[in-house]
Formats: C-alpha cells, sequence, structure tokens
C-alpha cells in the first residue's frame, strides 16, 4: 500500500520523497524547539506550560512563543533584601 493508492490518484515523479524530507525536516524542527522550550519551562517552574508544550505539536509556533514572549513575562523581579 503506497502512496499513491494512499491519495487515489497519480503522484509526480519525486514528490513523495520530497514530501518525506519536508516531513523529516519539520520533526527534527519542531523536536529542537520542543526541546528548548520544555528545558526552559522545567527550570522556571512552569508546570502548565510544560505540560502544554509537551501535549501540544504546532511545529515549533507555541514553543518559540514561549521562548521568546510567555517567558519573559512570567519573570517576577527579584527584590533584594535592603540592609
Amino acid at each position: 500500500m503506497g502512496l499513491q493508492s494512499f491519495v487515489g490518484g497519480s503522484i509526480p515523479p519525486g514528490f513523495a520523497g520530497a514530501t518525506v524530507l519536508l516531513i523529516i525536516i519539520a520533526a527534527i524542527w519542531s523536536l529542537v524547539w520542543k526541546g528548548m522550550a520544555l528545558w526552559k519551562a522545567a527550570r522556571g517552574g512552569s508546570k502548565v506550560w510544560f505540560v502544554v508544550l509537551l501535549i501540544v505539536n504546532t511545529v515549533g509556533i507555541s514553543e518559540i512563543l514561549y521562548l521568546h514572549v510567555f517567558s519573559k513575562m512570567s519573570k517576577k523581579p527579584v527584590e533584594t533584601p535592603k540592609v
């Protein structure tokens, strides 16, 4: 059961190979961003974000947003003790 029988028609030559390559690149891209975002969420104690990032797969979009937007918003300024 090949890709042609799955889509129910003829596939141009080279299309299946390009599709597989695109899927592999997207998987690696997603894995890298997901790893970085999960690491930062775990180190920052963001349990809700960790679970969301672990379950939802958005090909890196939510992970990039977390790393560059939301993780910076949740940081509270640390007050130094006054002597």
